[in-house]
């Protein structure tokens, strides 16, 4: 018969269990939120978290930490705020943010969590790498060297962008930045270089008319679409174009070449200064943080040259920067003016006056210069922009003038056509070679007997007799990157006989 325990027993028993009770829980791996707004929760515990780490809600929701404070913790919550809320459990992952990477992304469009938002199904990839990651090393990059042409005149002949290289385009808005970008994607087509595209705060509709003009000039093959709309939460907007670089820098690291469109930065900066107020960051000029030059030099930093040793592979990154009634000396301007290699200054004014695109000649310029020019652009608009200047300063003293002698007469006409040259519909790129072509064309007075309203029939009419008569010429220029004599004596025997069978 079993023994019956007494009543002094159980009581010791029970203390000897409650002395030697273990809790396997951490505390410093769990916490629980504190606050909640607008995609922000402040979280208390979790003392071994590190900044920039992936925290997990009970919810299923994902975070990432932003701030360290004594008390608190600050979370930016990654997607959608419904079903958290105060007094639920935030447990550490130990991982920071990783997005996925590879040729499977090619035509899709994501999130900035690298998750389809187009319908065509999952992405399949094993590859992944960090959202943040360091920018090269000097001596891991090269000099830029090798141009990117952008089918856009006026830009491949007077301002430059070489692979590598990181070159604003600033303009007030409805001056035509995002077409600018549209038209460079279109002309890597058959260039072996990747484009990624991240458009941040802007309308949905306005990223779907997008795809469908890529789609319609076969670009979206070679192109990813980071969308984080005007309805997504200000930290998904912050987080977009940190995705985007990433995305490219696994083609860099694979010895390829990628380029990248931030569509557009001031967005950018304001979805961060949201974030920052909420967060309770101390505010600095214009109540963005102290941070925020930071902020884009980390982004841009990551776009460069690789050197020989490392791959050769290259980003090339297009921000685009929007300004309030052409003010580029505003904050976020001057900010990213002063990161980038140069920039393209878009102005109101050239565009209601017809010439699109709206390049303000004067205000731009490529840091990089003739290192990212071939040879035969080199030599048919080296004087170019000078003249363009001068033409602008005799245009201005012309007004007042009664009389002109005939040089500044020629000058006038002269750089009224040239201006006419560099004008491009939207969305028709033009190939380097072809662009040789006319500005040649145009610096050896071919137009000068044309009205100025023929120069764009001219040019419309050229390329297809080129092509048709004299293709020989076009390879020549295009294989050798320069103008020879033999090519040069060629192509004025084809302008000559283009001229005699051309009726303005």
């Amino acid at each position: 018969m079993a023994k019956k325990l007494q009543a002094d027993e159980i009581s010791s028993i029970i203390k000897d269990r409650i002395e030697n009770f273990e809790i396997d829980v951490d505390i410093n791996e769990v916490g629980k939120v504190v606050g909640v707004a607008d995609g922000i929760t402040s979280v208390y515990g979790l003392n071994n978290v590190m900044a920039g780490e992936v925290v997990e809600f009970d919810s299923g929701a994902k975070g990432m930490v932003l701030n360290l404070e004594e008390a608190s913790v600050g979370i930016v919550v990654l997607g959608s705020m419904a079903g958290i809320v105060e007094g639920m459990s935030v447990k550490r992952t130990g991982t920071l943010l990783k997005i996925p990477v590879g040729d499977a992304m090619l035509g899709r469009v994501v999130n900035p969590l690298g998750e389809p938002v187009d319908g065509k199904g999952p992405i399949e990839t094993n590859e992944f790498r960090l959202l943040e990651d360091k920018a090269p090393r000097i001596m891991e990059r090269k000099s830029v060297h090798q141009p990117l042409q952008t089918g856009i005149k006026a830009i491949d002949a007077l301002v430059p962008v070489g692979r590598g290289q990181r070159e604003l385009i600033i303009g007030d808005r409805q001056t035509g930045k995002t077409t600018l970008a549209i038209d460079t994607i279109i002309n890597q087509k058959g260039q072996d270089v990747i484009c990624v595209y991240v458009a941040i705060g802007q309308k949905q509709s306005t990223v779907a008319a997008m795809v469908k003009k890529l789609e319609e000039h076969g670009a979206m093959d070679y192109t990813i679409i980071v969308n984080a709309s005007a309805a997504e939460s200000s930290a998904l907007q912050f987080l977009a174009p940190y995705a985007g670089v990433t995305i490219a820098e696994h083609y860099m690291h694979s010895s390829r070449h990628a380029v990248i469109f931030y569509d557009d930065l001031s967005k950018h900066a304001v979805a961060y200064r949201e974030m920052s107020l909420i967060l309770r960051r101390p505010p600095g000029r214009e109540a963005y943080p102290g941070d925020v030059f930071y902020l884009h030099s980390r982004l841009l930093e990551r776009a460069a040259k690789l050197s020989d040793a490392m791959g050769a592979g290259s980003i090339t990154a297009f921000p685009i920067i929007e300004t309030q009634a052409g003010d580029v000396a505003a904050y976020i301007p001057t900010n990213v003016i002063s990161i980038t290699d140069g920039q393209i200054f878009l102005e109101t004014d050239l565009f209601n006056s017809g010439i699109r695109p709206a390049i303000n000649v004067g205000l731009s310029v490529s840091r990089v210069g003739g290192a990212a020019q071939i040879k035969a652009t080199k030599q048919v608009a080296g004087t170019l922009r000078l003249d363009l200047a001068a033409y602008r300063e005799l245009q201005a003293f012309a007004q007042f003038a009664s009389d002109l002698d005939d040089h500044s007469k020629n000058q006038l006409d002269r750089g009224e056509r040239m201006v006419e040259v560099l004008k491009q519909p939207p969305y028709s790129p033009v190939a380097i070679e072809k662009q040789v072509v006319i500005i040649f064309a145009g610096n050896n007075g071919y137009l000068d007997a044309l009205p100025v309203s023929a120069v764009t029939k001219f040019e419309a009419e050229l390329y297809p007799f080129m092509e048709a008569k004299y293709a020989s010429v076009l390879d020549s220029i295009r294989n050798e990157q320069k103008i020879t004599d033999e090519n040069e004596a060629d192509l004025r025997k084809a302008l000559d006989d283009f001229s005699e069978s051309f009726s303005a």
